[in-house]
């Protein structure tokens, strides 16, 4: 619901956003993140992003943990479309420019490929807009776009109509710094002559618009075109920044100047209401993502004394090192015979598996699109290409070991706290192990390297790849976990891990599978890897979203009934 100030004063000018505010170029701007994003390692800012503890709110903090390991937008963000990228940068930089404008430049890159998708981002824009202009009100718009991408769309926009609609523009390269500077603000009333008071307007639909304006006089409009929630919106300001107007439509706008006009009737050169257009609709919510219904809420599962845990993308990143070493070993396929002991594509779980078969059958390379996710390990990408065919994936892994060890040796943690989670484990008594398809001399480097000081004292056993002829999904490792614990193989075992193999294998073994979903697949996904068909029965017992989830179910299952 719209909400204006008591004590606004009328505007002499109203300056705008331009992305998400006046137009949409939501397909250009998140297909050009998603060029970009994957080039923060060459651009040697994965160890600029800022940490997670540092983080504004809990949502930055997840995005940011996202974009570290995945290097990619997280999907929520994806399917709402609501952000821009400036909010994006500036959530997972924080306050370090540098980092910002290199970004940017990057973005500006990849954008060029892909501008020139634009249109009004709610119906009758432009009606509003000139029905201001008969008001005697100059219009900007101050915007972190490049000259170059601005002056096309606003050629491009509804036909050519809004040409000459604007008194002046401010871009990024116009000035010396990007939002949430309010350079482009100043300059933008420089050019007109006007001060920068409360008679000047800004108009924007994100948190850094809100921002930038408080570092001024000038007066705060939210333009709340994404259907924020009122409270989500409160909950993002503070007394000095919080917006002097909030508005859910241009015709919002036109309702907030006529109540103006009826207290300064002299402020316009023509009364709202004789130039007030057609009513145009408000902008409609984004539909809701599915989420997946296997919550730890409604989950019934067996007081866990023994948790086992897969490894990498699970407690820990190493994605760089493992697509480094695919990349490497992918074209040896011919050389290795591999090529024609592929499945065949009606053998493929899901089309999207026949896809990846087709293109490693055609190219000997990962299709960029599973680089740029990095959502699928190694071993799942080897159960894909060649099901069944144990010699196929035994000489696969081989071949991968030995490029792996040119890359191997980061790991980070893939949570933060995930040290303390395991700490309280074993202060519950629950005794934890690690199972992992990586082979010994990876594995145990990698496991004393971990925070420099290593995690070896967490866990009560380990085994990997090579301890055991059958690597997962076959369920030889969790077994051997067992034995070596002298526990049995029952549901009070938890094996958790992020892929359809960790699943597989705990399900075969008879233990409680519990699906860690760090990349953050939605539903309809989960639904398509974990189909529970005759072919492929196994599914989850529960999913977590993260290990803050993992925990609160751990705890439940401790206090609730044996």
């Amino acid at each position: 619901m719209a909400r204006f100030s008591d004590d606004l004063a009328p505007p002499r000018v109203l300056m705008f956003d331009w992305h998400g505010t006046l137009v949409n170029t939501s397909d250009a701007m998140f297909s050009a993140m998603e060029e970009m994003l994957p080039r923060l390692e060459e651009l040697q800012l994965v160890e600029r992003l800022l940490p997670e503890d540092k983080c504004l709110t809990p949502d930055d903090a997840r995005l940011v943990r996202y974009i570290r390991v995945y290097r990619r937008l997280h999907p929520r963000i994806l399917a709402e479309r609501r952000v821009s990228r400036t909010d994006i940068f500036n959530a997972i930089f924080g306050d370090d420019e540098e980092a910002r404008l290199i970004a940017h430049e990057a973005y500006n890159q990849a954008y060029r490929t892909h501008f020139g998708q634009v249109r009004p981002f709610q119906e009758g824009v432009y009606d509003y807009l000139q029905a201001c202009r008969e008001m005697g009100i100059k219009l900007a718009v101050a915007t972190n776009r490049n000259r170059e991408f601005l002056d096309t769309e606003i050629r491009t926009v509804d036909s050519g109509r809004w040409v000459n609609l604007f008194d002046t523009t401010v871009c990024a390269d116009d000035v010396t710094h990007y939002k949430p500077d309010p350079e482009v603000m100043l300059k933008a009333l420089e050019k007109l002559g006007l001060p920068a008071d409360t008679s000047a307007w800004y108009v924007g639909d994100s948190f850094i618009d809100m921002i930038t304006a408080a570092r001024t006089d000038i007066t705060r409009v939210f333009y709340n075109g994404a259907c924020w929630d009122q409270d989500r919106i409160e909950s993002w300001f503070s007394h000095r920044n919080t917006p002097h107007a909030i508005l859910d439509s241009f015709e919002d706008l036109m309702s907030g100047l006529d109540l103006l006009s009826r207290d300064h009737p002299d402020a316009f050169t023509a009364e709202p209401e004789r130039v007030r257009p057609p009513y145009h609709p408000p902008p409609v919510p984004p539909e809701p993502r599915v989420e997946a219904d296997w919550h730890p809420a409604v989950a019934r599962l067996i007081r866990p004394s023994v948790i086992l845990f897969d490894w990498h993308a699970t407690l820990v990143d190493t994605l760089d090192a493992m697509y480094h070493a695919v990349d490497d070993m992918l074209p040896e396929f011919h050389q290795l015979q591999l090529m024609d002991r592929m499945v065949m594509p009606e053998e493929s779980k899901t089309p999207e598996d026949a896809r990846l078969v087709a293109y490693v059958r055609e190219f000997a390379a990962l299709h960029p699109k599973v680089k740029a996710d990095r959502k699928i390990s190694r071993t799942d990408i080897f159960e894909v290409l060649f099901g069944d065919d144990q010699d196929a994936k035994q000489m696969a892994h081989k071949a991968f070991n030995r490029h792996y060890r040119n890359h191997y040796g980061t790991v980070k943690p893939f949570e933060p706290r995930v040290r303390e989670m395991l700490e309280a484990l074993r202060r519950h008594n629950i005794q934890t192990g690690l199972i992992t398809n990586r082979d010994r001399e990876f594995f145990e480097h990698e496991l004393a390297a971990v925070e420099d000081t290593g995690w070896a004292h967490l866990f009560d056993t380990n085994v990997c790849g090579d301890d055991t002829p059958l690597r997962k999904p076959h369920p030889d490792q969790l077994l051997l976990a067992a034995h070596h614990l002298a526990y049995p193989a029952d549901p009070s075992v938890w094996y958790v891990g992020d892929s359809t193999t960790d699943i597989i294998a705990a399900k075969r073994a008879g233990m409680t599978g519990v699906f860690f979903n760090g990349a953050q697949w939605d539903l309809p996904w989960l639904n398509k890897i974990f189909p529970g068909t005759h072919l492929h029965p196994d599914k989850p017992d529960v999913v977590v979203n993260d290990f803050s989830e993992f925990w609160a179910l751990v705890l439940a299952c401790e206090i609730g009934p044996a």
